[in-house]
């Protein structure tokens, strides 16, 4: 018998309406949003009542439809968005793959040395980590100045793999904890190499960790505002900072709509991928839940 038919009817019924009710609130913005990006800021944004934005009045006037795309042609198109999204996918993929490599090989020797330098390491990048991203591309700034390497994208990638790659040696060293010793030793007995023990027989163990980490490597790259809207010019910006732009300043009136169709063509990839990698992400997070 399950769990949930031995439970009273009344406490099932109140789980599913709690349920209900949380997936409503955490899929509501979204939605809302998507729905949004279709009308004119009129409609979306009306101060007279919020049922504008689902009837769409305004936009029928001035469209002559009740759901337009001049928020995605003005962003895509107009502001060429699609330049912002390229950068965005080279950043992310190639802080992803760094860091990945540097955190597997680190990750690995760490959790594999008997030394005690081992351990004030990965206390130095905890350290490194805790520090607001702000104060760190602070001191960046001048040498990149002189160096005349500030604005393009290899110098923020290694920004970002150097934020980045304390997590990723914490996440990875705990993953190779919970392996045990024994396959590495197994592996080095029938004549394998260290690095093709590490290779063929660790990594495909451990692949779910790896996916885990890589994931939240790149949604850190993928969502930072502070170090790519410090360290790109305006030509090489990505994503996020050019969803900002749109925004516009107290000096120069910017396009809301074209922010909201920026919004969500910036977030349906993440779900997707998400919803790609669900069986993988929760095999990682729990990998290292229990040991050996």
């Amino acid at each position: 018998m399950s769990v949930a038919s031995r439970r009273p009817a009344a406490l099932n019924a109140l789980i599913l309406i709690f349920l209900a009710l949380w997936i409503i609130a955490a899929a509501f913005p979204f939605a809302w949003t998507v729905w949004g990006s279709f009308k004119v800021e009129a409609d979306f944004f009306s101060r007279q009542s919020w049922w504008s934005a689902i009837e769409g009045t305004r936009t029928q006037a001035q469209t002559g439809s009740a759901f337009t795309l001049a928020g995605y042609e003005g962003a895509w198109v107009q502001n060429e968005f699609w330049k912002a999204a390229v950068n965005t996918l080279i950043v992310t993929v190639s802080v992803t793959c760094i860091s990945l490599t540097i955190g597997t090989l680190g990750g690995y020797a760490l959790a594999r040395s008997g030394y005690r330098y081992a351990f004030w390491i990965l206390i130095a990048a905890l350290i490194f980590r805790a520090m607001p991203h702000i104060t760190l591309v602070s001191g960046y700034m001048l040498p990149f100045f002189q160096l005349n390497i500030w604005g393009v994208l290899p110098t923020t990638i290694i920004v970002l793999v150097a934020i980045n790659q304390p997590f990723t040696l914490w996440m990875l060293h705990s993953f190779f904890l919970s392996i045990p010793k024994d396959l590495d030793e197994s592996a080095m007995v029938d004549g394998c190499t260290r690095f093709q023990a590490f290779r063929m027989v660790i990594i495909p163990v451990m692949w779910p960790g790896v996916i885990t980490t890589g994931l939240f490597s790149f949604l850190l790259a993928y969502n930072d505002f502070a170090v790519t809207s410090m360290l790109l010019s305006q030509d090489n910006q990505t994503v996020v900072p050019k969803i900002a732009s749109f925004l516009g300043s107290i000096q120069n009136e910017g396009n809301v709509m074209y922010a909201v169709a920026a919004v969500v063509s910036a977030t349906a990839p993440l779900f997707l991928l998400v919803l790609f990698f669900q069986r993988q992400i929760v095999s990682g997070l729990t990998a290292g839940a229990v040991k050996g």
